[in-house]
């Protein structure tokens, strides 16, 4: 099997909480050496948030940072300087999620770390992105998800908004980051020079919006709460069957005639009110009720049954539980255990993007803090053991 395709690409993580470490654990996942740049004493903020604790690790932390690192170093100390400018030089890539004009106040902005290095990526993650009239706002994963639009489309109809129960801003904020250094490394490899990718959390949420921000520019109304129904598409919603709940989502005229069937009730197909997704989604409130009287006559899993054998697109909605207890995850290796030091066998979520031939890989588990300090020290720094003992003495490094 051939190497994964970031091996040998070298990432500076200056990143903490969730927007950062998410992507650099994605770079991570696929062969990059990540060196996860922390505080000594305290690390990343996410070391501290629980419970739960695995053992004396935070199972947030846990979730963030498999396959990196640990250098316990103090960024504010004046050795610190020659010690990160040692690790720069072997970097492809920079990736922190301060608030902008904190790198350069540490003597690492963009600009400083461009003229001195420049075939690196620098990737700066940011509540609003480098410029514009809030750049200095903070970024939160709920204030995001409030501003960019998404807890006024998320929640029960006439009932309040709701923030969905992940921190999705700043996942996207990640992925985003993350399909945004792939691209300047693949420019790179055509200029030699690397570039800043400037990623900002409302920027990212904002691009969720899609087809409901389609809807405004072509209506001028404001999408509202639905529930968990679409606003485009009828029947797509959640429905009580005899024990639980499903969700049914039918996509297309065919498919309602075939749901028709499966439900017996033949006589809504041919009911012009419902005859087309068009009238279905005007004569919704028509519709659910008499869909709802008939899911609720029999158990979920007959519904699931008999729908997924006529291709009706449905699913139980399940907890967590039941959902990580899917064999399917197992067969796709969405579930790894890996051995930590002091946690012992924990389990982590796998790589979800499955390459053929260059797979990512969980290789390692999440770093206790400056676990790898000596190693960095020594190896990509040439300490002496003499020099590392004296800058653990200052408590420039931990």
């Amino acid at each position: 099997m051939s190497l994964p395709p970031l091996h040998g690409i070298i990432v500076v993580d200056f990143t903490r909480v969730l927007a950062g470490p998410y992507c650099t654990m994605v770079l991570a996942d696929m062969g990059a050496r990540v060196v996860k740049i922390e505080r000594p004493g305290a690390g990343d903020d996410t070391r501290a948030w629980g419970p739960p604790f695995v053992g004396r690790e935070s199972a947030y932390f846990l979730s963030l940072n498999r396959n990196k690192e640990s250098l316990a170093i103090d960024l504010k100390a004046p050795a610190a300087r020659e010690i990160v400018t040692a690790l720069l030089t072997k970097a492809d890539i920079v990736v922190e999620n301060f608030s902008p004009g904190t790198m350069e106040g540490l003597g690492f902005g963009y600009e400083a770390v461009s003229a001195a290095f420049p075939k690196i990526v620098y990737c700066s993650i940011s509540g609003f992105g480098q410029s514009g009239p809030r750049r200095d706002e903070p970024g939160y994963d709920a204030v995001m998800q409030a501003e960019g639009g998404l807890m006024s489309i998320t929640g029960p109809e006439n009932g309040p908004p709701y923030r969905l129960g992940v921190a999705i801003a700043d996942i996207t904020a990640a992925m985003y980051a993350v399909h945004g250094i792939t691209m300047a490394l693949l420019a790179r490899a055509r200029s030699g020079r690397g570039q800043r990718v400037d990623v900002g959390m409302l920027d990212t949420t904002v691009a969720l919006l899609t087809y409901q921000a389609a809807n405004y520019f072509a209506t001028g109304e404001a999408p509202v709460r639905l529930g968990n129904r679409h606003p485009s598409i009828a029947p797509y919603d959640t429905f009580a069957a005899l024990d639980g709940e499903l969700v049914i989502a039918v996509g297309n005229d065919e498919q309602w005639r075939r749901f028709c069937r499966v439900v017996e009730a033949d006589d809504l197909a041919g009911d012009e009110r419902f005859a087309t997704n068009h009238a279905r989604v005007e004569h919704y409130s028509a519709l659910r009720p008499l869909l709802a009287g008939a899911l609720v006559s029999r158990t979920r899993a007959w519904w699931l049954r008999e729908l997924k054998v006529a291709a009706i697109p449905c699913g139980a909605v399940r907890d967590i539980a039941e959902t990580l207890a899917d064999p399917q995850l197992d067969a796709r290796r969405m579930i790894e255990t890996v051995e930590h030091g002091t946690a012992g066998a924990i389990r982590l979520l796998g790589v979800p993007v499955k390459l053929s031939d260059t797979p990512g890989h969980v290789r390692t588990a999440p770093p206790s803090l400056g676990q790898h300090t000596d190693h960095i020290l020594r190896i990509d720094c040439g300490l002496s053991p003499e020099d590392i003992a004296a800058l653990r003495f200052s408590a420039v490094v931990a």
